[in-house]
């Protein structure tokens, strides 16, 4: 009954912003919080554009990223071997103030000449620089990451961690110079499916797995290294970082996605 009761208030208060729109002429605006958009259709990767390091924007000739039975596959069949050649896969709109879900899994080997270090790695970038910007050998956008790491089945690897190419950010309030910080996140063995979360709001970020935060940090800024080949021009170093680009990467091992949602908040 109680919750019957709460499906009729919550239908009667959505009616009356459906009317106030009409009654002004204006479009009736429903709560940002009500609404998940999808950024891959589940079908091509429309709205999507590659950038691959020693080759230009758009040029993906391996194959690289792809939709297979209705996930978003990242794979190397075609690689001899994998030779430096950091993929990311951008969306095309820039956002900021955002809830971002995405549900992936790794499978399969990593590819022959993949970084030990890159061994169920991946991640997604994001307030990052457009990808028009990055140059032909540039390794890695300027941007913040959610990385993603999968269990080796001997060590401790927890997910949700942070990277930084490019950028520094502020824990505590002391600025952290480090290229990546350790999430309070659990090990996922296995080729398991794993959701992460992203919430980006003005000048701080929290990572989320199974609804728990498990990183929080804010005031981001453009500094330090671990980006290679870039454009000094689009290095500000200090300059704030409160949206860009949102990317899915390729580091050598296969990964899949099934679900990448966005929201965006008020």
């Amino acid at each position: 009954m109680k919750r019957e009761r709460h499906g009729a208030e919550r239908r009667r208060r959505l009616a009356s912003i459906l009317l106030a729109g009409l009654l002004t002429g204006l479009p009736a605006v429903v709560s940002a919080q009500e609404t998940w958009t999808p950024l891959f259709n589940g079908r091509d990767l429309s709205g999507w554009v590659v950038k691959i390091t020693g080759h230009d924007l758009g040029d993906d000739p391996f194959g690289t990223f792809r939709v297979e039975d209705g996930l978003l596959t990242v794979r190397y069949e075609s690689y001899e071997s994998f030779d430096g050649r950091f993929g990311h896969l951008f969306h095309e709109t820039p956002y900021s103030d955002y809830r971002l879900r995405v549900e992936y899994r790794f499978v399969g080997e990593q590819v022959e000449g993949g970084p030990a270090w890159a061994r169920r790695n991946s991640g997604v970038m994001f307030h990052s620089q457009a990808p028009a910007t990055m140059t032909r050998e540039q390794d890695f956008p300027i941007s913040l990451e959610l990385q993603f790491l999968g269990g080796n089945g001997e060590d401790v690897r927890p997910t949700a961690n942070l990277c930084t190419p490019g950028t520094h950010v502020e824990i505590a309030g002391a600025l952290v110079e480090r290229h990546c910080v350790t999430a309070a996140a659990p090990t996922f063995q296995g080729d398991v499916w794993v959701t992460a979360e992203l919430v980006a709001r003005g000048d701080s970020v929290e990572h989320v797995i199974d609804g728990d935060v498990v990183l929080a940090y804010a005031r981001p800024v453009i500094g330090g290294g671990e980006v290679n080949g870039h454009d000094a021009r689009h290095k500000l170093d200090g300059r704030p970082l409160t949206g860009g680009y949102i990317a899915l990467q390729s580091e050598s091992h296969p990964i899949q996605f099934r679900q990448v949602l966005i929201r965006p908040l008020p």
